[in-house]
């Protein structure tokens, strides 16, 4: 890449990029982490952000207007649109797993070239556990994934094949990371796009999977 980019900036070039995806009416369910700043680029009004501890119509919100109640599945503070609906989990993941949700935004730890996640356990490790990820991957529409392209030491984290638990046999649909796009094509991956300033000869050198161009 052009320039060594913070941890900052590497995820707001990530969510800025997947904002570009989402064109409404849709009803888009942003993740923990790199997809909750999704929110901060969306410019279309029809794209409706749900989160699972029950609210429709999430919004990025000013810190002069945070209002403790209001927080998403990650406890970070959102900010509520006009028309705003508010129901239990248990509504919120029937929404989920009826098919109501067009795309879900996750982030994960490996990703393998055949479209499966891992995101939710490290072994030996003790971190938050699956939350919605496993029923998002089952009744959303789409799933894109956001993740940087390879872990703090260097190691690429889109593999031939997972080695932590995955999440589930379904396979994603979209992988944006810092250095590439790619989307999941009969589960086969197909680099369609490359960030600026990258060049294929990099992504090559940081991935471990197969992929097509």
């Amino acid at each position: 890449m052009n320039k060594q980019m913070s941890k900052h900036e590497v995820q707001h070039l990530i969510a800025k990029r997947v904002a570009k995806e989402l064109h409404g009416p849709c009803t888009v369910n942003l993740g923990i982490g790199i997809p909750t700043l999704v929110a901060e680029y969306l410019e279309d009004k029809n794209v409706f952000l749900h989160t699972e501890n029950g609210m429709l119509g999430v919004t990025d919100v000013e810190e002069e207007d945070i209002d403790p109640n209001l927080v998403n599945a990650g406890k970070l503070p959102v900010g509520e649109a006009v028309g705003t609906s508010f129901f239990d989990s248990s509504d919120s993941f029937a929404m989920i797993r009826g098919g109501h949700v067009d795309v879900a935004i996750l982030g994960a730890l490996q990703v393998a070239q055949s479209g499966i996640i891992a995101n939710w356990a490290v072994p030996g490790k003790n971190i938050l556990g699956v939350g919605g990820a496993m029923d998002l991957l089952v009744g959303a529409k789409k799933v894109i994934i956001t993740m940087s392209h390879t872990s703090k030491d260097g190691q690429s984290k889109i593999l031939k094949a997972c080695t932590y638990p995955i999440t589930s046999t379904r396979s994603v649909d979209m992988i944006v990371t810092e250095l590439a796009v790619f989307e999941v094509v009969d589960q086969q991956l197909k680099l369609v796009e490359l960030m600026p300033g990258v060049t294929l000869a990099e992504v090559k050198e940081k991935t471990e999977a197969d992929f097509i161009v």
